[in-house]
């Protein structure tokens, strides 16, 4: 006996039989009528009146009635109003309802004494352009020309071409060196003058402790700049500045030293030379020679 399990022959299987299954004809459902997909009355309205905002749009867009021919201005007072109307000559005539106002604007803000400008559009044919302007705080004149400073320095018109009460009253500027005759409109006063010029140019009588009727700033080649009293007053040197050795920053001091030094003694005083905000000293007048005496 070996342990070993006798053989099984396998069983055979029977196989199913197949089951035929019966076609079942199929049924009909009852059909769908869908609605007509013609043009119903309502449809037909709205697409006539689309047709017909299409068409009056385009003839606004192109009527000559809605075309630029008028023109409104705020606010220039320096600003010529032909210079403003210049610069919008290339839209005259153009339909209002197409016109793009962005490059009116810009055309606008090349215009030296325009520091910003707003253009728009009042139905049937006008346009309206509101005018920011550039503020002048000085006149700065060369030789007999005068010229508008704003605060950036830059020299933006003629003071004689806008004579308004408010440009009479800024305070001047005489630039007497040689290299400021090729000043123009359009150039700018370099920044460290400028400084120096509206510290100078803000100053009035009293501030110096002294008597005259006013005070005026000249800057020139031998001396820099320049305080006169007039008239027929002193003249008191605060020289040459530059953007690090000798700055602007100087010339509080140096107001107060000219105020110690007028003080008590201004009619007598000719020159003043202020070399710093603690360093200066005065001429005196020439003392008049006496008259002859007459010979018995």
């Amino acid at each position: 006996m070996t342990g070993r399990a006798p053989l099984r022959r396998p069983v055979a299987t029977r196989p199913f039989p197949r089951r035929t299954v019966p076609i079942r004809p199929t049924r009909r459902g009852r059909r769908i009528r869908r609605a007509s997909a013609g043009l119903s009355p309502v449809r037909a309205g709205a697409a006539l009146a689309m047709l017909a905002s299409a068409f009056a749009i385009y003839g606004v867009a192109n009527s000559s009635a809605f075309a630029y021919e008028q023109l409104r201005i705020e606010g220039a007072g320096l600003t010529a109003p032909a210079d403003i109307e210049a610069a919008l000559q290339d839209i005259r005539g153009q339909n209002l309802f197409r016109l793009t106002t962005g490059p009116s604007e810009a055309a606008l803000r090349e215009l030296a004494t325009v520091a910003d400008a707003i253009v728009s559009v009042r139905l049937p044919d006008t346009i309206l352009v509101r005018v920011e302007e550039r503020v002048p705080i000085l006149v700065w004149a060369v030789g007999a020309r005068r010229y508008l400073v704003d605060e950036t320095g830059a020299l933006f018109t003629r003071a004689d071409d806008a004579p308004t009460a408010d440009v009479a009253t800024l305070p001047v500027i005489e630039d007497r060196r040689a290299a400021s005759a090729g000043l123009s409109v359009g150039r700018s006063i370099d920044p460290v003058d400028l400084d120096a010029a509206t510290r100078l140019a803000s100053l009035v009588p009293a501030d110096v402790g002294s008597a005259a009727q006013s005070l005026s700033v000249i800057v020139s080649d031998a001396s820099g700049f320049v305080l006169r009293a007039k008239p027929d007053g002193w003249d008191a040197v605060f020289g040459f500045y530059t953007a690090s050795l000798r700055t602007p920053e100087l010339v509080p001091g140096q107001v107060r030293l000219l105020r110690s030094l007028v003080i008590g003694r201004e009619s007598a005083i000719d020159r003043i030379i202020l070399a710093s905000d603690t360093d200066g000293t005065y001429i005196p007048k020439a003392t008049p020679s006496p008259s002859p005496t007459p010979e018995p």
